[in-house]
């Protein structure tokens, strides 16, 4: 008679703590045991979604970046009371206000010789500075 390697005793307090989804009994998370078809529009979406999102969280954290047609770089910092901020060129000069940041898109403004001059940045046309 040989010895099963793979076999796994289980009791009933055990039993019961999978049925509930209390214990998983599998190491898979979030596996629908399934390939990934890149193709669809819904990985697709969410792709974009996650691309999105990483942009946005590396412009609100204050990482330099360069805008598509520009060779200066640029960087963002909040405000001490977590409203709005300004950009800030690579040797730290002042270049706007920003009071929005949305999910792709940036607005701000400055003045220039006592007229306001609105600012929008494109996240998506952002380069990041390694």
């Amino acid at each position: 008679m040989s010895k099963l390697k793979n076999v796994v005793v289980l009791d009933e307090k055990v039993l019961k703590a999978i049925a509930n989804g209390e214990k998983k009994f599998d190491n898979r998370t979030n596996n629908p045991g399934r390939p990934v078809n890149k193709k669809s529009a819904r990985y697709k979406r969410l792709a974009k979604q996650a691309f999105y999102a990483d942009v946005n969280s590396k412009f609100v954290s204050g990482k330099a970046f360069k805008l598509k047609n520009q060779a200066s770089e640029y960087h963002y910092t909040k405000n001490a009371d977590g409203k709005g901020g300004a950009l800030f060129n690579g040797i730290g000069s002042y270049v706007c206000n920003i009071d929005y940041i949305g999910r792709t898109k940036v607005t701000g403004f400055t003045y220039v010789l006592n007229k306001r001059v609105n600012v929008e940045v494109n996240l998506k046309e952002v380069q990041f500075v390694k």
